[in-house]
């Protein structure tokens, strides 16, 4: 009885709604899979902490095309996760202000052929901010489930002097790596 393959399915191990959506909007057939893998902070320099979380993620998660990222903000060599509340938040933007820090997102992606992990980095300069427009932008709460304590794509845009590198690196999802990634490998959106 020939019938026809099944369309490919790509499982996403992320409960990042961004990340949801910056593939869904390409058109690619999703299932989200939410790795429960705990971000615990490991004695990993920025990048390779990232690597590792975005391993660990993919490695939670069944599938044939599995694709995971992990994003981690570095100043000065220190990486600094997602802020535990509202007072660690103030602190990460208070660092932040007025300064330039990398913002390494990496990527897990395996196929039924190969595995691909790889890590993108973009710099980002802050405005220097008043403690008036910190605590504006720590209140809005937006900053607590992101990397560094703050959003480029949301309320976070007003904190931003310059992005130098992949504004989609700095989001949580290098999209145009993982659209050619995928590409390369035959599957399409």
């Amino acid at each position: 009885m020939g019938g026809r393959e099944a369309p490919l399915v790509l499982t996403l191990a992320s409960g990042s709604p961004r990340r949801r959506a910056l593939l869904e909007a390409l058109g690619y057939p999703l299932r989200v899979v939410p790795p429960g893998v705990v971000e615990e902070p490991l004695a990993l320099p920025p990048q390779e902490l990232a690597l590792a979380l975005a391993r660990r993620k993919g490695e939670a998660v069944a599938g044939e095309w599995v694709l995971a990222a992990d994003t981690v903000v570095e100043l000065e060599g220190r990486a600094l996760g997602k802020p535990k509340d509202l007072e660690e938040n103030y602190t990460f933007l208070r660092w932040l202000s007025g300064r330039e820090h990398r913002v390494h997102t990496a990527l897990y992606l395996r196929t039924p052929k190969d595995l691909v992990v790889e890590v993108h980095t973009a710099k980002v300069r802050f405005r220097s901010l008043s403690d008036e427009e910190i605590a504006w932008y720590v209140e809005s709460g937006e900053g607590l489930d992101k990397a560094g304590g703050y959003g480029a794509q949301g309320l976070g845009m007003a904190l931003l002097e310059g992005i130098e590198g992949d504004f989609y690196t700095v989001v949580g999802l290098p999209v145009a790596q993982v659209f050619a990634l995928l590409w390369a490998r035959g599957f399409r959106p």
